[in-house]
């Protein structure tokens, strides 16, 4: 299990991990930006 967080949303709201708990599956993508 990963540790709770917060993170920006694309529209621009803060969202914690803790606020998915109990949902069948969570999928995290992390986009570096420019290579």
């Amino acid at each position: 299990m990963a540790p709770d967080f917060s993170a920006t949303s694309l529209a621009g709201t803060t969202v914690t991990l803790s606020q998915f708990r109990g949902q069948k599956n969570v999928v995290l993508f992390f986009y570096r930006g420019h290579w």
